[in-house]
């Protein structure tokens, strides 16, 4: 048994994230932090491990599926569950004990890939084999390609912003020589460390008031001043300067900030439903209640309603990265070549 885990309080810190999915939240960390903790605690389980035992449940889970009964789907949906605790359980093993790996990291977005397609087309071959419904083909094939369209658009998404981030940073230090780069922070890297300071940023923000202009001219010449010990004005570090890449966004939508608030607190992510809740509408909810086709559809309009919602905040980011390097231009700001 291992001495150096911490008690329960201590393993949720850890390993739980700060923002999540709703169903993760609700209906997986309750069960599979404990299990993280037990696990750590009194055995040798590795995080790759848990993540070949969520392939290998999900693979069964497809088995039940091909049946098509609907007693068979109940207890595969039961497994698929089963097998996304287990896909929960790695990370947050890998986190709590220091054993995260590259790999490890790459096997289980592959096994996660795997398994979503080959329990599609053997929930939805299972139901055309009992009902002759040629529908079903086609929504074997939509699930893997929304499946794959989230994750391609999530990844095209994080490239944009991280472009958009370098180029911000080149600029910056054009202008700041010899100053260190540490002056510069993105509001969205500061409200994803401190998810009370987001809440209270949106609940400023929802009210009209405006506690500070990311995008005001800011003059790398001018310190910031407190009162010294003498009663004179005595210079003080200058406060790192904040680049909002959301902020149209947020003035454009004071009510989503308010429900964003509150979803916060709880610790759930505004996007409610991505994949994660795809996922379960098709392969647990679907199964569960002999509602596969209905619950597949409404779970893939959905999905592509928040996909293009994100879509669309980001082509209200790319407005806001545009209005900041202007900025820079209007100051004069030296551009390196």
């Amino acid at each position: 048994m291992r001495r150096d885990i911490p008690p329960l309080a201590e393993v949720r810190r850890i390993t739980q994230k700060k923002r999540d999915a709703w169903w993760t939240v609700l209906l997986v960390d309750p069960v599979a932090t404990p299990l993280v903790r037990f696990t750590a605690m009194y055995t040798r389980i590795t995080p790759n491990q848990i993540t070949w035992g969520a392939f290998l449940l999900g693979l069964g889970s497809a088995a039940c599926f091909a049946f098509g009964d609907w007693k068979w789907l109940a207890l595969g949906a039961v497994i698929y569950h089963l097998s996304f605790i287990l896909d929960c359980m790695d990370g947050k093993v890998a986190r709590l004990t220091g054993q995260g790996s590259v790999f490890g990291a790459w096997l289980d977005f592959v096994f996660d890939r795997i398994r979503v397609m080959v329990c599609g087309v053997a929930l939805m071959g299972g139901q055309y084999e009992r009902t002759g419904d040629t529908l079903y083909i086609w929504l074997a094939l939509a699930v893997v390609a929304l499946d794959t369209l989230r994750y391609i658009n999530s990844l095209e998404i994080f490239k944009i912003r991280h472009t958009m981030r370098k180029q911000i940073k080149a600029r910056m230090r054009a202008a700041r020589r010899a100053q260190n780069e540490a002056e510069l922070a993105f509001m969205e890297d500061l409200l994803r460390d401190n998810p009370s300071a987001d809440i209270e940023q949106d609940l400023q923000r929802a009210a009209g008031e405006a506690p500070y202009d990311p995008q005001a001219p800011y003059d790398p010449q001018a310190p910031e001043e407190s009162a010294g010990a003498d009663g004179e004005a005595a210079p003080v570090a200058r406060k790192p300067q904040v680049i909002d890449l959301h902020q149209e966004f947020r003035r454009k939508f004071p009510a989503y900030l308010r429900a964003r608030s509150f979803l916060l607190r709880h610790r759930i992510r505004a996007h409610l439903v991505s994949g994660i809740e795809f996922q379960m509408g098709v392969f647990m909810i679907g199964p569960l209640f002999d509602v596969v086709m209905p619950a597949t559809i409404v779970s893939g309009a959905l999905l592509l309603v928040f996909e293009l919602a994100i879509i669309y905040k980001l082509l209200l980011s790319t407005r806001d990265f545009t209005r900041t390097i202007d900025s820079f231009e209007e100051q004069k700001v030296p551009v390196a070549v």
